[in-house]
């Protein structure tokens, strides 16, 4: 990996004012306290005891964004180095981590759909739900399928207080500008005696808005939410029982349609009053679990999750040449959508014992179970575009780590077993009205992870290495729908082999009295990685080896009390092969990887309950593949880099939080990174950033 000196000048910059997200660091807002994480280890571990890049999104994090904005993945952009520029729409294809994809979870349930990944599981709560989010970037061998990049593991609220508590929120928003408001009321319920409860409604209304120079932003994002939540959970002495149901529903705009715009000019896609000639965009996710927990089991800790999840996302349609069927309607006039299906149910086990035979030495064992069923149809023809794919697995695991002293050593193994189903089908027209053999296809793997944590003394540094390995799917239904030649049978698709990665990293870390400081270098590499190749608007999986080197580094100063640096800068360089089994002779595109990213901010306590937080994001310019092509589809990426700034304050005042936010303060005029980015972009996808924008807020508990 090669960095730039401008590069490394701003790299050493951030040693001095950065933000501490990996696992080695510590917020000021913690007071000291030690984090503790479950999604990396299955139990629960301290984040500095653990060998890699793990950091946790506090309740403080999730409230402060939630000033500004309340975009989810706009917070991740901010808060995790590695993770790409959020797409600002009800969408958040291309929005990697590391450059490849991450495992979403809420509570541990899957909300990623690695069968038909249609980039659209970003929205799945409202953060009034959220108590933290643990992220462990890189390949993991401890989740299971689909963390290839990661994992992003949302975890729910639980009543901490005793007696019943009532809490109220309201927010308003515009731009000043027609179709620019926004409003969002919730209302939460919570309740602790000899049992808990936790119960919330909410909903959510953003219009269209502007972009910095007044002009409508596209369409295809977020117009109305929902999210009714309800966790209810029992104490039995050592043992626990608890419930926990949610259902989000997203809607985009029913009543906007799209003008396009010019990239040679540099005027982006707009959006104007119109009537779609097909349905609204739309997301509904609903999730459910069961858990049990026994703190006293054979001297150690059971925990038994039996989870279900179903989910469906209907995409925008129009004249699209992929769904154009003759004998239909002529060719150029049917107008037709897609919609994908996924239903998920499940089963995760573990059981950790420490101090087996001897002191600092635990084990953790269990198994995890998945049954997955996934589609994708066209809503106004009734049309099967994906057919229905049944994908099961079972992973039983084992975990071993051994403290002693200053030194931490952890190693495990995951053994993955899967089975994948397809019936008989026939792909669309536009693919030949192809003959498809159903069949079954299954996959073993045994997937390992090694690593350790050296503590120097009283210094305040550490350093780790590690090693794990991760076991993900192509999408199998970008390979399903688009088999173009006779006699062809699932039993014989090349292109469905599982994914297999390795990712190696090391860094280090010191925390002082009052600064602290993290930085690591790391390589994940796929001999048969999964790349998406577009043509007409629509992808294609090509398998191709693909390498990943990065480096990240964090940090923290607090100078007086009441003052508060911080700051990440993350470097991600990917490379992948015009062909299977070639060279590295391409870079990875926006698809995967973002460009450049260094985020600074700053936090003053002005008085007693009042909080001023800035924050800056720049994205450096990037310039990939010049000159490259696949077929006759230029592949060349160019990114002209913005910057974007971003203030907010608070105050507990006598009649609840107050709050206000300026998004994109200084109503900066860019095009996204995606939109900007994205080698086959069109005219009806060049989209813009969204202008400034003024939040006000007040929550009151009660």
């Amino acid at each position: 990996m090669h960095l730039r000196p401008h590069a490394l000048a701003t790299a050493c910059a951030c040693v001095f004012l950065s933000q501490p997200l990996l696992a080695q660091t510590e917020s000021a807002a913690t007071g000291g306290a030690e984090k503790v994480v479950v999604t990396a280890t299955r139990g629960a571990k301290a984040v500095e005891k653990i060998p890699g890049a793990v950091s946790i999104i506090n309740r403080q994090d999730i409230e402060t964004q939630g000033l500004v904005s309340e975009d989810p993945s706009a917070l991740l952009t901010l808060q995790i180095p590695g993770y790409a520029p959020a797409r600002q729409k009800l969408t958040n294809f291309g929005e990697g981590l590391r450059g490849r994809n991450a495992l979403l979870l809420l509570d541990g349930i899957p909300q990623t759909n690695p069968l038909r990944l249609g980039g659209r599981e970003g929205y799945f709560a409202d953060p009034m739900i959220v108590s933290r989010i643990e992220v462990v970037s890189g390949a993991s061998a401890a989740q299971g399928l689909g963390a290839t990049g990661g994992i992003i593991n949302t975890i729910t609220r639980t009543p901490t207080e005793e007696g019943t508590h009532h809490t109220v929120e309201l927010k308003y928003g515009s731009q000043f500008h027609g179709d620019s408001a926004s409003w969002k009321t919730g209302y939460m319920l919570e309740h602790k005696s000899s049992y808990d409860l936790i119960a919330y409604l909410g909903a959510r209304n953003q219009d269209i808005g502007v972009d910095g120079a007044g002009r409508p932003l596209a369409t295809e994002s977020l117009h109305r939410a929902a999210d009714v939540f309800v966790k209810l959970g029992k104490d039995f002495g050592p043992q626990r029982l608890q419930v926990m149901l949610n259902r989000y529903q997203a809607d985009g705009f029913d009543d906007r349609v799209d003008v396009a715009g010019n990239r040679a000019t540099g005027l982006p896609t707009t959006s104007q009053r119109g009537t779609l000639p097909y349905d609204a965009p739309r997301n509904e996710v609903r999730s459910a679990s069961l858990e049990w927990t026994h703190n006293e089991l054979a001297q150690g800790t059971a925990t038994v999750q039996l989870f279900k999840q179903n989910f469906s996302a209907r995409y925008s349609g129009g004249v699209i040449a992929t769904f154009q069927d003759a004998a239909i309607a002529p060719v150029g006039t049917l107008v037709d959508q897609s919609e994908i299906e996924a239903d998920k149910w499940g089963l995760r086990a573990s059981w950790v014992r420490p101090d087996l035979f001897t002191r600092g030495l635990e084990l953790t064992l269990g198994a995890d179970y998945l049954d997955d069923e996934s589609q994708q149809r066209l809503t106004q023809t009734g049309r099967v575009w994906v057919p229905p794919m049944t994908y099961r697995s079972l992973a039983p695991f084992a975990q071993l780590e051994y403290e002693v002293g200053p030194l931490t050593l952890r190693g495990g193994l995951r053994d993955e077993h899967s089975r994948l189903k397809v019936d008989d089908y026939n792909t669309l027209a536009y693919y030949g009205s192809r003959a498809v053999q159903g069949g079954e296809r299954s996959a073993s793997k045994l997937v390992k992870n090694l690593g350790a944590v050296w503590r120097f003394g009283n210094t305040g540094w550490s350093t780790f290495a590690a090693y794990s390995e991760g076991f993900g799917s192509p999408d199998v239904g970008l390979i399903l729908r688009a088999v173009n030649s006779s006699g062809r049978s699932v039993n014989n698709l090349v292109d469905l082999q599982p994914i297999l990665i390795d990712n190696r990293e090391v860094g280090v870390t010191w925390r002082g009295q009052r600064s602290s400081l993290s930085a690591s270098v790391y390589r994940s590499h796929s001999d048969l990685g999964s790349q998406l190749v577009v043509s007409n608007g629509i992808g294609s999986v090509q398998r191709v080896p693909i390498t990943v080197r990065g480096f990240e580094v964090t940090g923290e100063w607090r100078p007086l009390p009441d003052w508060q640096f911080n700051g990440s800068y993350a470097i991600t360089r990917g490379r992948t092969a015009s062909a299977a089994g070639g060279s590295l002779d391409l870079d990875l595109g926006a698809r995967s990887q973002g460009p450049d990213k260094l985020v600074l901010g700053a936090l003053w306590r002005p008085a007693p309950g009042w909080r001023a937080n800035w924050t800056q994001s720049v994205y450096r310019s990037r310039d990939a593949n010049e000159g490259k092509f696949s077929g006759r589809t230029a592949l060349a990426e160019h990114f002209q880099g913005y910057t974007v700034a971003d203030v907010s304050l608070a105050w507990d005042s006598p009649w609840g939080q107050l709050g206000a936010g300026i998004e994109n303060l200084f109503d900066r005029r860019y095009i996204t990174y995606y939109g900007q980015a994205n080698y086959s972009g069109t005219a009806e996808d060049y989209y813009a950033g969204r202008g400034r924008t003024l939040t006000l807020s007040w929550r009151r508990t009660f």
